[in-house]
């Protein structure tokens, strides 16, 4: 795409302070140490890959921001001294600083030894620049390029068409929304996030790694899909964590790509769930959810938010897509991202972050699925438990062996 999206500016609005920071990130284990030189090739070939892009602002009033080419990045961040694997997620939560694709680098890659021998490599990307399966695609393009010995990526080509053009639409198409909206009444605005610094807060990571078989079995055992258990879990621990209210709102990110490509290109969908909800039960509720997704408030055309100011941009949609709880299942990894290079993965998680938060948001605990081989992984993030994530996941009725990463 050629021009930001309403769901890449919502993100890169966050940068600038509105709203809920949030990096992607792709995070490697291995069980030994990973060349320096491996690492710089594979630095080299995202350069100049789908994630190798900037953000140039128009220069006609209601154009869309454009996406141009870039080889510019954060230097690859690979140093000797091994960490503790009890370090190890403090460590990836620190490598989502400076990453704004307008002003300073989109991603980074980087990586540190730890003390069991093995390596962990983190690849982080602003939210703006790709969603979860968009960074899936841009590591595989380039693990798939050394795996094969190929000197190059696809890189992403951009030829926009002229702001004038572009405003033109735009404004067309919001003018024409907003007057339809209208006759409907003023919308309400969407709930807005809670408020509370961050200075109180203790955010608080975790990993878990376990068989697929196992968890696809339990799930079956309920009624349910790997999917509704782990909606299911995602909200059994909240409640665990002392959430106060009854029905708990999970946000679910829906995939709409048609083909594989390094963008946002996700919808939004929610549920309600009741503590006398089991895995079958949300199967059943996810299955209608996917069917509807969200939409702007009041039925007002959502391009509006790229025709007017940031701030009020971010005051109209402030809190439009946020839960209480948010379930991504990003869903099987490709064979790609197994290896890098010689090195075998131990396991490879996928997950978001929140760099530079200020403010508590709505979501209290964010949960992320993935599929590699043999092993799901499931990596949670709270930005304030008021119990450690590990003392909530013991107290799970989960009859399956997990493991931690740290």
């Amino acid at each position: 795409m050629d021009r930001l999206s309403v769901v890449d500016e919502i993100f890169l609005r966050t940068h600038r302070g509105l709203g809920t920071p949030i990096a992607l990130q792709g995070l490697w284990r291995t069980a030994d140490l990973v060349d320096p030189a491996l690492l710089a090739r594979l630095h080299a070939l995202l350069s100049a890959g789908p994630l190798g892009r900037r953000v140039i602002r128009p220069r006609v009033p209601g154009a869309r921001r454009a996406w141009q080419p870039t080889v510019r990045a954060h230097p690859l961040d690979y140093p000797n001294s091994p960490i503790p694997v009890a370090a190890l997620l403090d460590w990836a939560d620190a490598q989502g600083s400076s990453l704004d694709p307008e002003f300073d680098p989109g991603w980074r890659l980087s990586a540190v030894p730890l003390d069991d021998g093995g390596t962990v490599v983190a690849l982080t990307c602003s939210h703006a620049l790709a969603d979860g399966r968009g960074l899936v695609h841009a590591a595989d393009a380039a693990l798939t390029a050394i795996a094969s010995a190929d000197s190059a990526v696809p890189a992403a080509r951009f030829s926009p068409a002229s702001d004038w053009s572009d405003a033109w639409r735009q404004w067309s198409i919001v003018l024409r929304g907003t007057a339809r909206a209208l006759r409907k009444g003023v919308p309400e605005r969407p709930r807005p996030g809670i408020a509370a610094p961050l200075g109180k807060a203790h955010p608080d990571s975790a990993i878990l790694q376990f068989s697929a078989r196992e968890w696809d079995r339990l799930a079956a055992e309920h009624g349910g899909t790997a999917n509704s258990l782990f909606i299911w879990s995602t909200a059994q621990l909240l409640w665990a964590d002392g959430f106060p209210r009854e029905v708990i709102e999970a946000s679910l990110p829906v995939d709409t790509r048609d083909e594989p490509r390094t963008d946002n290109d996700l919808a939004m969908t929610s549920i309600a769930v009741t503590r006398s909800d089991d895995p079958a039960t949300l199967r059943e509720k996810a299955k209608a959810a996917y069917e509807y997704r969200m939409s702007s408030p009041g039925g007002m055309p959502e391009e509006l938010l790229q025709v007017i100011p940031d701030r009020w941009a971010h005051a109209l949609a402030a809190g439009a897509g946020e839960r209480d709880i948010l379930c991504s299942n990003i869903g099987t990894l490709p064979g790609s991202v197994r290896t890098l290079g010689p090195n075998r993965c131990t396991g490879v998680a996928a997950r978001a972050i929140h760099p530079g938060l200020q403010h508590l948001p709505r979501t209290r605990l964010s949960g992320y699925l993935c599929r590699i081989g043999d092993d799901y992984l499931l990596s949670l993030v709270s930005p304030d438990p008021a119990t450690p994530l590990a003392e909530l996941i013991d107290a799970l009725p989960l009859r399956i062996p997990m493991s931690r990463w740290s």
